[in-house]
């Protein structure tokens, strides 16, 4: 089965939002053994949306909409696809009973036109949506299938995932599972990446190894087919297996985790407090720490420590260190961890201090950030970064950086 996802929304045209769901959809299609040909994004216009569905079937067997699904005049997606395909609409009653619910629950009068977004295809197979209102809907007619399926993200997602998928299986006639298993690397890039394991991707088959570099991260997607779902997930571990050997240094973790992720579960699991002195991040790490659920056990506060002052009042560097080196420093990185273990009694202290832009700073370049590790019963270690980017890019690579550091760290002292 080839596939073509069509983007409805003018607001994706003018780039007032990033087409995040024919990236989403790709993913789960490939997973699948659907074949993802083009990508269409068309305004809310249906003489041009009736074209691009035309030119569509020209090429495609499975053609996916996202958008056009809502309340408004300009959301006229289904109302398009009706007429082309000589289709009615029709009312379904689950949901517009849910819309109405949701109305009466929040106390709010419905108009009129909310009841448009339980408008579907006659005849076609409803996705529920059970994050917002308009459902979805997937029809066979005329050796194609049509798939529409909302705009927002919090809402096409859960709705693919958990209907749209199965709807879709049913329609694909190979026996063969599919199975996937993303592997997510950091501390090195994806061209040096791929040149480690070039030989085992210059010869892929069966599985496939597919590398995506994203936010400073490289991901390796491995796919297996086969009609035994478990002989498909040994065939995954025999080619992890190989990778490991090559880059398993820089492997952190699994599918949809992330460095911030996994030091709170390796947090959680060795029962380690930590705490944080903030400069050139101001407060992102512990923002990024208490976003997973459960973190009150882990993390007993911190300071952004943004100026000299609070440096030297709050954490109690010296004023020595901050004249004779600077607050961009080894020396003041070194404190700043222990001062902050010391004073709110963690097992752990982080620092991170640096230039993040868009000047330098002390005379050192944009880029330079020192990341202190203080853990208790071990010597502090301290890391350099020479970083190069935009500030907020320097910010969050800091994070992650520190992250990948204190993993590592802990792994070494549970291995020695």
């Amino acid at each position: 089965m080839n596939a073509e996802i069509i983007a409805v929304g003018s607001e994706l045209l003018l780039g007032q939002i990033v087409n995040t769901n024919a990236r989403f959809l790709s993913l789960h299609l490939a997973e699948m053994g659907i074949n993802v040909f083009y990508h269409t994004v068309v305004g809310d216009n249906p003489d041009r949306l009736k074209s691009a569905v035309e030119i569509a079937e020209k090429r495609s067997d499975l053609i996916i909409f996202t958008g056009g699904l809502g309340p408004t005049k300009d959301d006229l997606t289904k109302e398009t696809i009706a007429k082309h395909l000589g289709k009615e609409l029709v009312f379904d009653q689950e949901a517009l009973e849910s819309i109405k619910v949701y109305f009466e629950t929040t106390n709010r009068i419905m108009t009129e036109n909310n009841r448009k977004q339980a408008l579907v295809l006659a005849g076609s197979h409803v996705l529920p949506n059970d994050h917002g209102m308009a459902p979805g809907m997937m029809l066979t007619a005329d050796e194609h299938t049509y798939m529409l399926l909302p705009g927002p993200p919090k809402e096409m997602e859960p709705m693919f995932f958990e209907y749209g998928r199965d709807a879709l299986f049913t329609q694909i006639k190979s026996s063969e599972k599919i199975v996937s298993r993303v592997l997510r690397f950091f501390g090195i890039g994806e061209a040096a990446l791929e040149t480690k394991i070039e030989d085992l991707i210059d010869a892929q088959s069966n599985p496939t190894i597919a590398p995506l570099a994203a936010d400073g991260e490289v991901t390796l997607r491995l796919t297996a087919k086969h009609e035994d779902a478990a002989v498909a997930e040994s065939m995954l571990d025999g080619i992890e297996k190989e990778i490991r050997q090559q880059v398993g240094e820089f492997l952190y973790g699994y599918d949809n985790s992330s460095l911030v992720a996994e030091l709170v579960k390796v947090l959680k699991e060795k029962k380690l407090t930590i705490s944080a002195a903030e400069s050139l991040t101001g407060g992102l790490f512990q923002q990024e720490i208490t976003s997973i659920p459960g973190t009150s056990a882990i993390l007993k506060g911190g300071v952004v420590c943004y100026t000299n002052e609070v440096k030297h009042k709050v954490l109690h560097v010296k004023q020595e260190t901050i004249e004779t080196y600077g607050v961009v420093s080894e020396q003041c990185a070194r404190e700043l961890a222990e001062n902050v273990a010391e004073l709110t009694n963690s097992d752990i202290g982080i620092s991170f201090t640096g230039v993040a832009g868009p000047d330098e700073s002390e005379g050192k370049p944009v880029g330079t950030v020192y990341i202190g590790m203080a853990i208790k019963g071990e010597p502090v270690v301290v890391e350099k970064l020479n970083l190069g980017g935009t500030r907020a890019a320097n910010r969050i690579r800091t994070i992650k950086y520190g992250c990948y550091f204190l993993l590592k760290k802990l792994q070494e002292s549970q291995n020695a």
